[in-house]
């Protein structure tokens, strides 16, 4: 059994199995997931787990070099998009913004996507990879 880290073993392994550039998502529970991408639901009730409360934790099992937002969480979510700054604060973590319909997009590309029950408009995040060695 794990002593610490991340439990869940599906986070666990999609983390484990990234390789620098390679992206997850993390949503909020109305984001459409692709069929194509692995869907990895946290989703226990409406607010459950939150989406802060679910990438900070993974922020720290993952060394995050860029992430990607949707454009229209400046003038929706500011309150979430205020914590997210406020999380990679100080790290070199480059910041996108890109239209909503482009970030469900990238989604397809992702390795997963991890559900939350977050109830918050545009509260969805890609987090690339970065190296751990350099």
């Amino acid at each position: 059994m794990k002593k610490a880290g991340i439990l869940n073993s599906d986070i666990s392994r999609v983390l484990s199995y990234l390789g620098h550039t390679d992206r997850i998502c993390i949503g909020d529970c109305g984001l459409p997931i692709p069929d194509c991408t692995e869907r990895i639901d946290l989703a226990l009730c409406f607010g459950e787990p939150t989406f802060m409360r679910t990438l900070s934790i993974v922020a720290e099992d993952m060394k995050i070099e860029k992430i990607v937002l949707a454009e229209e969480i400046k003038l929706q979510n500011p309150q979430v998009l205020a914590e997210i700054s406020k999380l990679f604060e100080g790290q070199n973590v480059e910041t996108e913004f890109v239209p909503h319909t482009e970030l469900k997009k990238q989604t397809e590309d992702c390795k997963a996507v991890i559900r939350t029950g977050e109830t918050t408009p545009y509260a969805n995040i890609i987090l690339q990879s970065g190296c751990i060695f350099a």
